[in-house]
């Protein structure tokens, strides 16, 4: 994968305290999802939510509680992490998941999905069934099929190139993506944007990148 690239970032963000700020399937899917994949996981299926009370910290009843998978999970079986955006400004895991199914694959095809307020809570992780069942992603846009087959992707609720995500939204990011790098041995320069990869502008213009990645590296 081509390295990471530095763009747009919120001034807003690098004034606030880490714990203030720590926290793509678009409307047509088109832009984030291509084909259909293989080695899905069960029609119907659909995950589990976290509040973000309950995702609050590094514990076990907090954030950790992403790593209680239906299936084992391998040694190497994952090498990076691809952040998306919805691309429309409301939805859930039932909503997204009808989007795919419409599409033809048979549930959502991300494995983290974060609520904006509008559909889930705000800052709710959802556990999508691909990631209990340790499967693949949905293929995204632009990105070669075997480079993303490793990849872990978390979906943010909201259309990025329109408005900001939430503060929530941003620091429970930070929070399962600290949580998947430690655990899981991803190195943090393997954790991209979806535009690092392909010629898209998920997850928008308003992602705060650079406070993203410091707030990262201050984990």
């Amino acid at each position: 994968m081509p390295a990471k690239v530095e763009v747009r970032t919120r001034s807003s963000l690098r004034t606030k305290t880490v714990w203030g700020v720590l926290c793509a399937a678009s409307v047509a899917l088109v832009g984030t999802l291509s084909v259909l994949d293989s080695g899905n996981p069960g029609a119907g299926a659909t995950g589990v939510s976290l509040s973000p009370l309950m995702s609050i910290d590094r514990t076990e009843r907090g954030v950790d509680a992403i790593f209680n998978t239906g299936s084992d999970i391998e040694d190497g079986r994952w090498d990076s992490i691809v952040i998306v955006h919805s691309g429309s400004p409301a939805g859930s895991p039932a909503t997204i998941g009808a989007q795919h199914r419409s599409v033809g694959y048979d549930s959502m095809g991300f494995h983290f999905l974060i609520g904006n307020g509008t559909g889930m809570s705000d800052g709710e992780i959802h556990l999508g069934h691909r990631w209990i069942a340790q499967s693949r992603g949905a293929e995204l846009a632009g990105v070669d099929s075997a480079d993303s087959s490793r990849a872990i992707e978390i979906c943010l609720v909201g259309d990025g190139d329109r408005r900001p995500f939430s503060d929530e939204q941003i620091r429970y990011l930070a929070l399962i993506v600290d949580a998947l790098s430690d655990k899981l041995g991803i190195d943090k320069d393997r954790v991209y944007l979806h535009d690092d990869l392909a010629a898209t502008t998920s997850p928008g213009r308003y992602f705060p990148r650079a406070s993203f990645r410091e707030l990262l590296e201050s984990l």
